[in-house]
């Protein structure tokens, strides 16, 4: 099934060079879950502040169980400090 992966700010660079922007559509196995893409990607557990699926928060402690399904948009962020 096909997925669509928007990795931002400092977490672009664990994306593969041959992306265009920040954003990459992958063809994923039936059950895979944020967990699995968060390493797949080799995305710091710690650096994965904000996940959002299909625009909706998804808490860290159900990121190992939530199930993407054909068509989702996975959104993470790192952590981001300003003033």
């Amino acid at each position: 099934m096909k997925i669509g992966l928007k990795l931002f700010a400092s977490l672009t660079d664990h994306l593969p060079s041959d992306r265009k922007g920040n954003r990459v559509e992958l063809e994923v196995e039936e059950g895979t879950t944020i967990a699995n893409l968060i390493t797949r990607f080799q995305v710091p557990e710690r650096s994965a502040h904000l996940v959002l699926v299909n625009g909706h928060f998804i808490p860290p402690g159900q990121r190992a169980t939530h199930r993407l399904v054909g068509g989702d948009e996975v959104a993470i962020w790192p952590p981001i400090a300003g003033g």
